[in-house]
């Protein structure tokens, strides 16, 4: 079951005094993780195993750039706030099945990368996307997935902000394909007309299709 919903962001806070003006301003408390969601029951951030190919990646946010490029009619340069600020957040909750045999259901907040896409400006010609990662780690998914759903591109899991493990700054939220789609630490989203693109998995093998529907290896 999946849900939808826009400009969700929640920022748990306690009133106080200032002192020096009288006034009741806001101040920010850590954020709390949610196990439950609309009657759902939610897995934990700590419920995945570490599988990446380099371990877990600590981006210096204040150098972070998102850049949106190859097919398209504007070459988008992005730092992490522009990205919170400019474009409208969203939740779902969907569940991430690993080719290893475990599944998390969480909680994600995040943009739509179709936004991202429509601002950048796609090419005619183009028909996949590939995503690139802090690690060299890259995947692929066709264009029309990507346009056609409500494909997230996340910064929040359970109300809390993306641990580093988890991919910090952002991890594609890939439902109906297996974990090695939900790429993490994302850095490029690169618009290409070359549906034979290969990711980092699926050149050892694993398909490119990835529904978690089917094999997620090709025989």
């Amino acid at each position: 079951m999946i849900f939808l919903c826009a400009g969700i962001l929640i920022l748990p806070a306690l009133i106080g005094a200032d002192s020096r003006t009288g006034r009741s301003d806001p101040q920010t408390l850590a954020a709390v993780e949610i196990r439950s969601y609309q009657g759902l029951d939610l897995s934990s951030v700590n419920d995945f195993r570490e599988n990446s190919i380099l371990g877990p990646r600590y981006v210096d946010i204040s150098r972070y750039r998102l850049i949106i490029t190859g097919l398209v009619a504007e070459e988008t340069v992005l730092t992490y706030d522009e990205i919170l600020l400019k474009y409208p957040h969203y939740s779902k909750v969907v569940t991430l099945y690993c080719v290893e045999g475990w599944d998390a259901t969480i909680l994600w907040e995040g943009v739509l990368v179709r936004d991202l896409i429509n601002d950048a400006g796609a090419d005619p010609r183009a028909n996949t996307v590939i995503f690139r990662a802090d690690d060299g780690y890259t995947t692929s998914l066709p264009l029309e997935y990507i346009m056609d759903k409500d494909i997230l591109m996340a910064y929040r899991m359970n109300n809390v902000t993306l641990p580093a493990e988890r991919g910090y700054p952002f991890q594609l939220v890939a439902e109906d394909k297996w974990g090695y789609k939900w790429i993490k630490w994302i850095e490029t989203i690169e618009l290409s007309d070359d549906p034979s693109y290969r990711g980092y998995w699926e050149q050892r093998g694993y398909s490119d299709s990835a529904d978690t529907s089917e094999s997620f290896y090709n025989r």
